[in-house]
């Protein structure tokens, strides 16, 4: 499946201010003045009520032979395309909870039965902080079940199994509920409770329920190496040596689970994700196919945490983030980013989203944030609108 194409102007949208974006986007590839460019490489796509009004790669998502940046022969380069296949790091998120959603829509889970009541093991790493066992699903989705932000099990435990046992055992850092924090542990025990409860792997459920009704060929987990060529490459890694990681996840957790895992290890391409933006706006379903019920739709669009200001979230999707939504972000306004240098922006209201694609980590993750090109990309799109 894929939306139609249709001239800004057709849309009713300022050409001007696109392209203005746009150019924002393609001069972040350059170096700066003070140091190395934001990213090698970037696909951008715009889209408006159903239709895609701009949709142009840039740079070159192969340059580097090693993180301290030396540049590949130019022979070996390889050019940015409009249908590049990224790592979307975090984005991932996004399937999971929809995933998680769809169990909800079904009857086959209750977002407010505490995760023990599925996963007996989760409440044994209950460390007298009142309550591991008080967590619920609807706290992993909103990020307030209290765990850390990060662990690194990929070095602390040896297979995928401890590793699993040493999320569902993690300790807690603050009560169930009484604060927030972004953490890939809520995902990562989101996936492995959709698995207990199904029976089956994450990357069969987004496959059977997400991805393949909805056409979206190019999106999964650990891609066939028959596509390297199409892959964007990420960093180049010594810990774990694992060169420079191109055809598989970047996060060492999603890679230490065999590349599926509900915090990251998704790939796709900005077309793909256009589709399942559409989605979202049109409350679950598009030409026909319905993956969402129109309330599930709503209770991931509408901000859960009124009790963290700032850390607007629905169930999945990030709310009125303006360091990364720009002009764009308000109330109505729900995406994701991902430490690979992706971000998702829809604006519901407006019917509009801008999908952002970069390997910023190629060939060093420490070379910078690509916030910059982010806002710029979704300013130029309000600027847009504005038109109208």
């Amino acid at each position: 499946m894929q939306l139609p194409t249709r001239s800004p102007e057709d849309a009713g949208l300022d050409p001007a201010a696109l392209e203005a974006g746009w150019a924002a986007v393609v001069d972040h590839t350059r170096p700066r003045p003070d140091g190395p460019p934001l990213y090698p490489g970037a696909v951008l796509l715009d889209g408006v009520r159903g239709a895609v009004v701009l949709h142009r790669a840039t740079g070159e998502v192969r340059r580097y032979a090693h993180a301290d940046g030396t540049l590949l022969p130019a022979a070996e380069r390889v050019a940015t395309r409009p249908d590049t296949i990224f790592d979307l790091a975090s984005i991932s998120k996004l399937f999971t909870s929809i995933a998680t959603v769809q169990q909800v829509d079904a009857g086959l889970l209750d977002l407010d039965r505490p995760v023990v009541g599925y996963l007996p093991e989760f409440a044994r790493g209950d460390d007298g902080v009142p309550g591991k066992a008080g967590i619920t699903v609807r706290m992993l989705l909103t990020h307030t079940s209290g765990f850390p932000a990060f662990l690194p099990f990929w070095r602390d435990h040896p297979d995928p199994d401890s590793r699993a046992h040493a999320v569902l055992t993690a300790r807690l850092v603050s009560a169930p509920g009484t604060a927030y924090c972004y953490s890939d542990l809520n995902l990562i025990t989101l996936g492995l409770l959709l698995h207990r409860l199904t029976g089956r792997p994450l990357d069969a459920l987004v496959a059977d329920g997400i991805t393949g009704p909805l056409g979206m060929r190019d999106t999964g987990y650990a891609p066939d190496p028959a596509l390297r060529s199409r892959i964007a490459p990420t960093e180049e890694e010594t810990d774990p040596p694992r060169g420079v990681v191109w055809g598989e996840v970047h996060d060492e957790n999603a890679w230490s689970f065999a590349g599926v895992a509900g915090h990251a290890g998704v790939f796709s391409t900005a077309a793909d994700l256009a589709v399942l933006a559409q989605v979202i706006i049109e409350d679950g379903a598009l030409d026909g196919v319905r993956i969402l019920s129109a309330d599930a739709v709503r209770r991931m669009t509408t901000n859960e945490n009124t009790g963290f200001p700032g850390h607007d979230h629905g169930l999945g999707f990030e709310i009125d983030q303006p360091w990364y939504m720009g002009r764009l972000s308000g109330p109505r306004t729900v995406g994701h980013t991902g430490f690979t240098g992706t971000s998702l922006v829809i604006d519901l209201g407006a019917g509009a989203f801008v999908v952002l694609l970069t390997n910023r980590v190629h060939p060093s993750r420490s070379w910078g944030t690509i916030n910059p090109a982010r806002v710029a990309a979704a300013d130029a799109l309000a600027d847009a609108l504005a038109r109208r």
